[in-house]
């Protein structure tokens, strides 16, 4: 069961466990999942999406305890189905990507995200409407949300955008996401243990994390409606700015 050693795998694995954790628990919760994107920058983005599942299951458990009851089944109803067409059809694409395109697909999903969230909230932009329900956007959205947290984790953006202009009620919005991701990332289990995702060095990886993923969540709980969102935001953004970048650099092998 070998360990991983380099130091900075673990310099950047913590703060992004922790950071992921605090999104999940509901603090800017449209933050995204910084755990692939940074753990990639040293080791195989499909190593780094072995080790991080585990945890985001324990994450799971976290914030369905917060958030237990607050989601919307209207939404779930929508969701839920097309995000288990986008699992399969993430696992039958997993095994014939390679690692630097698996790296390049989450660099610009990232950058992607970093771009949509900065243009919304570009100074004098008016605040549109809520939109109406739609199977059909629902379904779409929610299938390719599906596709890319199968690959890497990166589900979070693609639900965003069905979701976001729904305008949900907060503890809606973050239950609902919460339940959905819940769903995907433990039927997951099955296809990476297939797929090898879930050795022996990847478990033991995820073990010496874990204690971090409930803390995370239960600190993302405690920051919601304490403090304002503005400066994880940011911090997040960062980060997303720099690994994103990078990642599509090694992933177009310059």
């Amino acid at each position: 069961m070998p360990i991983i050693t380099d130091p900075l795998f673990w310099a950047l694995a913590i703060p992004a466990v922790l950071l992921t954790g605090i999104s999940k628990g509901g603090f800017a919760s449209g933050a995204g999942n910084s755990i692939v994107p940074l753990m990639a920058l040293v080791i195989p983005a499909p190593q780094a999406a072995g080790i991080a599942l585990p945890l985001l299951c324990a994450m799971d458990i976290s914030g369905l305890r917060a958030w237990w009851g607050k989601w919307s089944r209207r939404e779930l109803r929508v969701i839920l189905p097309g995000g288990l067409v986008g699992l399969a059809l993430g696992t039958a694409a997993f095994g014939l990507m390679s690692d630097r395109q698996v790296k390049l697909m989450v660099g610009v999903i990232a950058l992607a995200f970093l771009a949509r969230s900065l243009w919304q909230a570009r100074p004098g932009r008016e605040v549109p409407r809520p939109a109406a329900p739609s199977w059909l956007r629902g379904g779409f959205w929610s299938a390719l949300s599906g596709f890319t947290s199968t690959i890497a984790h990166a589900g979070g953006p693609p639900l965003a955008i069905y979701l976001y202009p729904l305008r949900l009620e907060r503890a809606a919005l973050v239950a609902t996401s919460v339940v959905f991701f819940g769903v995907m990332n433990y039927v997951k289990l099955v296809p990476y243990f297939f797929l090898g995702q879930l050795s022996a060095g990847n478990l033991l990886t995820s073990l010496i994390l874990l204690p971090l993923a409930p803390l995370g969540v239960r600190m993302g709980v405690w920051l919601s409606g304490r403090m304002s969102d503005r400066v994880f935001y940011r911090l997040i953004y960062a980060m997303l700015a720099v690994t994103g970048s990078k990642l599509v650099w090694d992933g177009l092998g310059l």
